[in-house]
């Protein structure tokens, strides 16, 4: 009979090169969630304009120098 701890280890096997891959290349997204926060305040005093192109003018020029 195995322990809880060898079935966790057999389990988590498969997934071993994933974790690593994470742990070895950690992704920050937290400049990318302020963007995104940006983009929704921008959108929401922009509410009733039927203009798209003045939207998205109004998003490159919050974020100057930006691709």
């Amino acid at each position: 009979m195995k322990t809880a701890l060898k079935q966790f280890a057999e389990k988590l096997r498969e997934y071993v090169s994933r974790i690593i891959a994470s742990a070895r290349n950690w992704l920050n997204t937290s400049i990318l969630e302020g963007m995104n926060n940006k983009i929704k305040v921008i959108k929401r005093m922009a509410y009733g304009y039927r203009d798209n192109d003045y939207f998205f003018l109004k998003i490159k020029a919050a974020f100057p120098g930006k691709a």
